[in-house]
């Protein structure tokens, strides 16, 4: 049974980029062949693939899922919305000195109210006084991972998301499909140009992606939901390249594991 401790090694505070380079696709890309590594770009990809191999990329959109505010109490509060109920109620991460009572009200970005429901394991269910999804886009802040020092800056709204992001009227992700990051128009042209198809799915990265595991035992983490979907036009686009021989290539993990699950 594979333990935290497996997975420990020593990542120094250097190695972690503050901020993206001047062009997306300048991006390094380590390729393995058996054994074997190769330190290239992302501008090689093309070249790695073949015509007729498929790119799957996950089209979610972070949201401003981070607001800041204060209790009825005075105490100050920072929610990080995890995701929007069918019926309009708010999931979220509540970090505060002390605990909010269910019935209790946030005021957030000294702009709007919010009531708490109560709790559900790690996570809080709340009630916006408004449209849920609009509140939080007018309102919030980008989430940017906890990695990185800096609070977000306007050319953060641009960079920390993907080139094909598409709205959702489901809400979207609290943390952007890194990989994705890494492509722009010119690589996407470049692929096109080779022969290499694309495909879109959405998944919609919850909060609880920036929770540690608490378990020594892996076996006994509990990972959190999340929402996702598959178009049949993205069906289509899998069943056809294996059809031809193509190999199906899923870029990031969030695809991936949309791909696994769904399959």
């Amino acid at each position: 049974m594979l333990t935290l401790d497996d997975f420990d090694y020593a990542l120094p505070p250097g190695r972690i980029a503050q901020t993206p380079l001047p062009e997306r696709s300048a991006s390094r890309l380590l390729v393995m062949r058996g054994a074997a590594l190769e330190d290239r770009g992302i501008r090689d990809l093309p070249a790695l693939l073949a015509p007729g191999d498929l790119l799957v990329m996950n089209d979610t959109r972070v949201i401003h899922a981070r607001l800041f505010g204060c209790k009825d109490t005075g105490g100050r509060v920072e929610v990080l919305v995890e995701r929007i109920a069918a019926d309009g109620e708010v999931i979220a991460q509540l970090r505060a000195s002390k605990p909010p009572r269910p019935g209790s009200r946030l005021r957030l970005e000294e702009a709007f109210d919010a009531e708490v429901l109560g709790r559900i394991g790690e996570f809080w269910r709340l009630t916006f006084d408004g449209e849920a999804i609009a509140l939080i886009e007018r309102h919030g802040r980008l989430p940017l991972p906890p990695y990185i020092a800096h609070a977000a800056a306007p050319a953060d709204e641009e960079r920390y998301q993907t080139v094909f992001a598409r709205p959702s009227k489901e809400g979207g992700s609290v943390a952007a499909p890194t990989a994705g990051l890494h492509f722009d128009p010119p690589l996407l042209a470049a692929l096109a140009a080779r022969g290499v198809g694309t495909a879109h799915l959405t998944l919609h990265v919850g909060a609880g992606t920036f929770q540690p595991v608490r378990v020594q035992n892996l076996g006994e983490h509990r990972m959190h939901k999340e929402r996702y979907v598959v178009p049949q036009a993205a069906v289509d686009a899998v069943d056809a390249c294996r059809s031809r021989g193509g190999r199906v290539v899923a870029v990031g993990t969030t695809t991936l594991r949309t791909l696994e699950t769904a399959a």
